[in-house]
């Protein structure tokens, strides 16, 4: 992702935590696939992060409870 990212560009990321494995409602269902802050803040620790929560929510999508976490970072130029 940072590299699909031109410079100054703004990246925003919605998915999964690790978590959503053991509700088993949506999303991938291996780790390796899910994201934690750990994860973001070291894949982009360099950029402007303006926004990293993971939380968790009822959503209208799938069948129920969910373990969400939102990323908002910008590339530096």
């Amino acid at each position: 992702m940072p590299s699909a990212t031109r410079s100054g560009g703004l990246m925003l990321l919605h998915g999964y935590t690790p978590k959503q494995i053991e509700y088993g409602t949506d999303g991938p269902s291996t780790a390796e696939n899910l994201y934690t802050v750990e994860l973001l803040e070291n894949a982009f620790g360099n950029w402007g992060i303006q926004h990293l929560d993971a939380y968790e929510a009822d959503i209208q999508q799938g069948t129920g409870h969910s373990a969400l976490i939102d990323l908002v970072a910008r590339k530096p130029t």
